[in-house]
């Protein structure tokens, strides 16, 4: 099964955030996709916790160690249907790759950001939700 994956999703892995073992269940043996964009999100999210002192440099430089580890496919995306999507339902460019990719690569989006869940379905693009 092939599965779009979102920053959400990959940073409650590698930070070992509440979600993590559901969400390696629900790849478990999946061939996971995402868009280029997705290193230089995860990069923006460590740089942000670590603003925040939530972690430390050596807790970002390993969970990068280990998202390096997770066999993604990544994807380049059509920059124009991006940004239509994103004036379309007032997201951001970073959003809407994700959506483009799911729709790109045929693929259902795993994410924990509801709001994108909602506009994925809108747009007729399969999700796969997180339930506690």
């Amino acid at each position: 099964m092939k599965i779009v994956v979102d920053t959400s999703a990959i940073i409650s892995v590698i930070a070992n955030e509440e979600h993590k073992e559901k969400l390696i269940e629900l790849t478990y043996n999946a061939d996971l996709f995402a868009p280029s964009s997705l290193h230089w999100e995860i990069g923006n999210a460590f740089s942000a916790m670590l603003k925040r002192k939530r972690i430390s440099l050596e807790e970002a430089k390993s969970a990068i160690n280990y998202y390096k580890n997770i066999p993604i496919r990544f994807f380049d995306i059509n920059l124009e249907s991006a940004l239509e999507l994103s004036k379309q339902y007032s997201i951001y460019a970073y959003d809407s790759y994700f959506l483009i990719c799911a729709i790109q690569s045929n693929s259902p989006l795993l994410t924990l950001d509801m709001g994108l869940i909602k506009i994925a379905k809108n747009i007729g693009i399969k999700t796969i939700e997180v339930k506690k």
